[in-house]
């Protein structure tokens, strides 16, 4: 079967010496490391899709992890292809016989049967005709006739003013549409989880897990921090964390761009983090276990608060990876609500408790938007106004417990007039 890989790729451009000998020379560009490639059985690589990788990867135009999703889609494109020893370029008369629609009809089978989620068989033939779509503008596949059709759909909406908008969306017969959930949906149409599920996760990792995936998970359910953020913490920004004056036993830390922490679409903002999160944090930076994993660090990465054994930095896989053992084991181990867990719904948790917080402190609603879009570094208030809207359509009102409660209880003499504008 195909198979998916990472690569260190290094710029290196080409020159023909004189005596025809070719040479190769470093270009000075910033290498990529761990660059998702697809190589078939054989071992060759699948030339056409590692190079619109690649490409994608240099032009800035979208995040890295987005390239390492789309290409998981193409691999499995790739599996599929070898498996009913078809060839991506064949495009016969018939639709039925064509590799695309083959393709398709067997995402369809496999989300019908509940092996795929219907959000994955989705996003997994976007990412397919995306790359066809490189093809054809390269002239990489032809075919006797169009390789599918495609039509505009208008989409309408309303601005945050309140105004009727449209735009122009270019879809395919190819697209397998997927039905959401009636009601508002959070990021990633995640929800949150009861407090209770939440405390009783939390107990299995502190005495079941390894501390950095217990710390990283309390991060995430009182910070509301992307997984990407988490794992870019350094020990340094843990002492810079500063107490909001308004909101006593919150800490504000920034991060963003000229921190070295990363944060989603380079927004610059603060964390909030409770004050006893933070102290168990300081305490980790500054514990034996962590200083021998930072002392096998490389320089760059000696200051990385959460470090694996070997003293290398978490990527978003390998937690990612560990999150689903977690769910494995937390679930023969009776926490039935882990079997769809994924790191993401601590975010999901955290903003929507905060969002409660707010509106039962009678907080005004353009405050507790403007609260909740700085804590949560959303890029728009579109994403926060649909924390709102689903708090609000909740049948479930009683998400905080009283942990969470208690770390942001002096959310209510916040001085609000500065939202309101």
């Amino acid at each position: 079967m195909a198979r998916l890989e990472r690569i260190h790729y290094e710029p290196f451009n080409a020159s023909l010496e004189e005596l025809g000998v070719l040479r190769w020379a470093k270009t000075g560009k910033k290498a990529i490391d761990r660059l998702p490639q697809i190589f078939w059985k054989s071992g060759r690589g699948w030339d056409e899709v590692n190079v619109w990788a690649l490409m994608r990867a240099t032009s800035g135009e979208i995040d890295f992890e987005t390239i390492v999703r789309l290409m998981k889609h193409l691999y499995r494109y790739a599996d599929f292809l070898e498996t009913q020893k078809l060839d991506w370029r064949h495009f016969p008369v018939a639709k039925k016989e064509r590799a695309l629609w083959l393709f398709r009809g067997y995402l369809i089978d496999q989300r019908d049967k509940g092996l795929l989620a219907g959000s994955t068989a989705t996003n997994c033939m976007l990412a397919v005709i995306s790359f066809y779509r490189f093809a054809q503008t390269q002239k990489l596949v032809r075919g006797k006739g169009p390789l599918w059709a495609d039509r505009t759909v208008v989409i309408p909406f309303h601005d945050m003013a309140g105004f009727e908008r449209s735009i122009l969306v270019l879809t395919s017969e190819l697209s397998i549409p997927n039905k959401q959930r009636p009601g508002v949906q959070l990021e990633d149409n995640l929800l949150p989880l009861r407090s209770e599920h939440m405390t009783e996760l939390l107990e299995y990792t502190a005495h079941n897990e390894e501390e950095e995936l217990h710390y990283m998970l309390s991060t995430g359910f009182f910070t509301g921090a992307r997984l990407g953020t988490v794992i870019t913490l350094t020990d340094n920004c843990l002492w810079k964390a500063l107490e909001d004056p308004l909101v006593p036993g919150i800490h504000r830390l920034k991060v963003g761009p000229g921190t070295g922490i990363d944060t989603k679409s380079d927004v610059s903002g603060e964390l909030l983090i409770p004050e006893a999160v933070l102290e168990d944090l300081r305490t980790y930076a500054t514990s034996t276990r962590r200083l021998l994993r930072a002392a096998k660090a490389d320089p760059v990465d000696k200051h990385r608060l959460f470090l694996t054994r070997s003293g290398k930095p978490y990527s978003v896989p390998t937690v990612n990876r560990l999150v689903q053992e977690l769910r494995i084991r937390a679930t023969k181990s009776g926490l039935l609500f882990m079997h769809d867990f994924k790191f993401h719904r601590s975010r999901a948790t955290f903003g929507t408790w905060l969002v409660e917080i707010l509106l039962n402190a009678r907080v005004p609603i353009t405050g507790a938007i403007g609260f909740a879009r700085e804590a949560m570094l959303h890029k728009d208030e579109a994403m926060t106004l649909r924390y709102i809207k689903f708090y609000q359509n909740s049948e479930v009102k009683k998400l905080a417990d009283k942990a969470f409660s208690e770390a942001f209880a002096g959310i209510s003499k916040r001085d609000w007039n500065k939202y309101s504008a």
